[in-house]
């Protein structure tokens, strides 16, 4: 029996066989990797991962594609994750110390929630490649600067080194959305490279700081920030959010941390 595609779940289910093998080819999966697929759907990239791989993690919340998946590879192949990718400890896979490698095509309608839930767990992933919205990649990749860079640009690039891959059409697949979208990577830094004494207090400020982009950093900062503190950061006060880089708002962090 056929599969509808549930917009609750934000379900398009990729279906042309060269997208999918470039997306393969990219993520270049070794026999013993410890691979986890986000939303396998119909089963479109879990398939030609398993001719690769030795053992597959997927975490899916359609009962209907869940029991399909386990009609479909036997338990040694595949290990069904039933639930919601938004409170799935990825964490508990990476035990054994051998890091995750995480892929999917992330359903659209969780994406920026869900990119900001695995970032918690960079510290045990070794990448993460991801189909998703363009216009969200744009976002995800985006300079100071550009009008796509924000909140989502500045959080994700503290933590990872960000690379947008290719871009697919609505046409790949089955319904086609009515955007494109991009395959992107994600490889988290190294811990030396992170260097915001407060991480949480890190992410309020740059959510302050994005939170209305029309205004400047005097006005949206000023619970953390007074002329003073501008001046000993050197950073104009009269800048938008969306002119300082990660570094800029690790220090800004930083300094009110140590303050």
């Amino acid at each position: 029996m056929e599969h509808r595609a549930r917009k609750r779940f934000g379900q398009n289910f990729l279906s042309d066989p060269n997208i999918i093998r470039k997306i393969v080819e990219a993520i270049r999966p070794q026999a013993d990797d410890r691979v986890v697929e986000i939303g396998p759907g119909l089963g479109a990239l879990t398939e030609p991962l398993l001719e690769r791989l030795a053992h597959l993690h997927v975490v899916e919340i359609d009962r209907d594609l869940i029991a399909r998946l386990h009609e479909r590879w036997p338990a040694e192949r595949v290990t069904v994750h039933e639930g919601d990718a938004l409170k799935f400890d990825f964490g508990a896979l990476a035990d054994g110390g051998k890091a995750l490698r995480v892929v999917g095509n992330l359903p659209y309608n969780i994406s920026t929630p869900l990119l900001f839930h695995l970032a918690g767990f960079a510290g045990a992933v070794r990448d993460m490649t991801f189909m998703l919205q363009k216009e969200v990649v744009m976002r995800m990749v985006a300079e100071p600067g550009s009008d796509e860079y924000g909140r989502l640009s500045v959080m994700l690039q503290y933590r990872f080194r960000m690379g947008r891959l290719f871009d697919v059409p609505p046409g790949a697949f089955r319904p086609a959305p009515k955007v494109m979208s991009s395959i992107v990577r994600m490889v988290p830094l190294p811990p030396e490279a992170l260097l915001a004494d407060d991480e949480e207090l890190l992410g309020r400020i740059v959510a302050a700081a994005f939170g209305q982009r029309r205004k400047t950093l005097r006005n949206t900062l000023r619970d953390y920030l007074g002329e003073a503190d501008f001046a000993a950061l050197g950073l104009d006060a009269g800048l938008r959010a969306e002119r300082l880089g990660v570094a800029d708002y690790v220090a800004i962090a930083n300094h009110v941390a140590r303050r």
